[in-house]
């Protein structure tokens, strides 16, 4: 039978431990008032039992009946018509020594009483109780007969058997019958109503269905290489998994606390609780490029919250920036390929004209600026890899009608920038948005690049419309993105910039003077000065 109810369904079982719990407290509830009633027509009794001993032993012919030769021929017919009148099962009056005078059995006439009466007479005070004769188990009320002297000569003990208590509340419980059976219907029906609405808002899955979906949740949850994490109505963690942890580095527990009580940067903060809508929303957090996605959860037509995901896309980043690199590389060698080969039109040209020493004279300018343009860079920039990233800048804003230009008091110490990468990664960036900004118009980019015992200071000023003032720190903002075009991670350019210039200890500024002028310090690593009026929080962007 256990066994059959702890088989039994989620609802038959509800309906089971909720009946049981209505009948014990029906039952507990029915069995106090019943013995509450009895003890009540208990007293009740004593006390009737004793008004009727107090009004027979203060009878005159009472007491003038125990000064008679043979007391129990008068008092017995008082006794047996006291007793038929009263309703009493018994009415026995005894003397001091305790020896009956009346009894509804004549046969104890004469004989010691069945109880001891002793209390009644030494203090002269009636008494009630429960006691057991010769008759049976009764409730009885005893008094003292006083003789004219005022002493104690008797005693009246009066008795209504427990039978006659027990039929009376008989009587009483119909009443409690029927509303014990009226609680239990109306809790059946309760059990009932509850037990159906626990399998409609389980969606009548059982326990052991329940418990196996809830391994699997935190299976699939903790198991997946996303970040996934879970908001309610106001804004709390109502879940999060490791793979979320781990990407935003959260060192305890956020279930149950607000975002503000969380360690966010404000741009995570702003994708998070909705206050930068959309989809794919580039953030930055400890080195690491993230993209999130946030979308409403609804739970039978209801909105109860939303639900984040978190993507790495540190290394596709990476990969992209080497890519770009790459093209930024083989964009260079195209457009030197098509000046050659204009150039080479032009040799064949004046060849075929016969002109000859001009056709000399042609390619001897050309070599010969080519060679001071690449060798003034080289001067100037000692880094190799700084070297080459400017000259492939400047071959690419040569093809896209502009010009790029390096100051003549940039002086770059070979060795003296750190990591090349970080110096590549920063002025190509400056650079890219330079000319972005000329937007295909043509126009100048100035660079200027000096090394000194802080590290690199980089100057990069194009001659574009500017950066409107209220959005001088917004750009720096991850995410933030002037291009109409979102064909790939857009809006991480500067935001990569700020990153790494503050990782080595430097800073990256933005100011307008002619057009927009980018200004930076990467500190060599040995060194990490602090940026003055520069913020902790990541939140760069691109001009793209």
């Amino acid at each position: 039978m256990v066994r059959r109810v702890i088989n039994a369904s989620l609802g038959t079982q509800l309906f089971l431990l909720q009946m049981v719990i209505v009948l014990m407290a029906v039952g507990g509830t029915a069995g106090v008032w019943v013995q509450h009633t009895r003890n009540q027509l208990a007293k009740q009794y004593q006390a009737r039992a004793l008004v009727i001993a107090e009004s027979v032993a203060a009878l005159p012919e009472v007491r003038r009946a125990f000064s008679a030769p043979r007391p129990e021929l008068i008092l017995q017919p008082i006794a047996m018509s006291v007793q038929r009148a009263a309703g009493a099962d018994y009415v026995v009056i005894a003397n001091r020594d305790q020896i009956r005078y009346t009894h509804p059995n004549v046969s104890l006439i004469g004989k010691r009483l069945s109880t001891d009466g002793s209390p009644v007479l030494r203090s002269g005070e009636p008494w009630t109780g429960v006691q057991t004769g010769t008759l049976g188990r009764s409730v009885r009320g005893k008094a003292p007969v006083f003789g004219a002297d005022g002493r104690v000569i008797g005693l009246v003990s009066v008795g209504i058997l427990e039978e006659t208590v027990t039929e009376q509340l008989g009587d009483a419980l119909p009443p409690l019958i029927w509303t014990v059976l009226g609680v239990l219907i109306a809790g059946s029906a309760a059990a009932a109503l509850i037990a159906r609405r626990v399998r409609r808002q389980t969606f009548g899955l059982e326990p052991r269905e329940i418990a196996a979906l809830l391994e699997q949740r935190e299976g699939v949850l903790h198991g997946v290489k996303e970040g996934v994490l879970a908001l309610d109505l106001t804004g709390r963690v109502t879940l999060v998994n490791d793979a979320a942890r781990e990407l935003l580095k959260l060192t305890e527990d956020p279930v149950g606390r607000s975002l503000a009580e969380i360690p966010l940067t404000e741009r995570i903060r702003d994708v998070l609780s909705g206050g930068d809508p959309g989809e794919d929303r580039i953030v930055l957090r400890a080195g690491r490029v993230l993209v999130l996605n946030r979308t409403p959860v609804s739970v039978r037509g209801q909105h109860r919250g939303w639900v984040v995901t978190l993507r790495d896309r540190t290394e596709l980043v990476r990969l992209a920036r080497e890519l770009d690199q790459a093209s930024s590389a083989t964009e260079a060698l195209r457009a030197q390929a098509h000046e050659f080969a204009n150039r080479m039109h032009t040799v064949v040209g004046l060849l075929e004209l016969g002109e000859y020493e001009e056709a000399t004279r042609y390619i001897t300018r050309t070599t010969q600026a080519y060679s001071e343009f690449a060798s003034d860079i080289r001067e100037r920039v000692g880094d190799p890899t700084l070297a080459a990233l400017l000259l492939a800048k400047s071959a690419e804003a040569a093809e896209r009608g502009a010009r790029l230009v390096v100051t003549a008091d940039s002086d770059v110490a070979a060795g003296a920038v750190g990591d090349p990468q970080d110096a590549v990664l920063v002025v190509g960036n400056l650079v890219a948005n330079a000319l972005d900004a000329l937007d295909g118009k043509g126009g100048t980019v100035e660079v200027h690049v000096r090394t000194d015992e802080e590290g690199l200071h980089i100057r990069v000023r194009d001659s574009g419309p500017g950066i409107m003032p209220e959005l001088a720190e917004e750009v720096f903002r991850d995410g933030f993105t002037t291009k109409v075009a979102h064909s790939g991670p857009r809006g991480l350019g500067l935001a990569l910039t700020r990153q790494t210039c503050r990782r080595r200890g430097g800073w990256v500024r933005v100011h307008n003077d002619g057009g927009a002028v980018f200004t930076a310090l990467l500190p060599v690593p040995a060194r990490t000065p602090t940026a003055p009026s520069e913020t902790t929080d990541m939140h760069p962007a691109d001009l793209k």
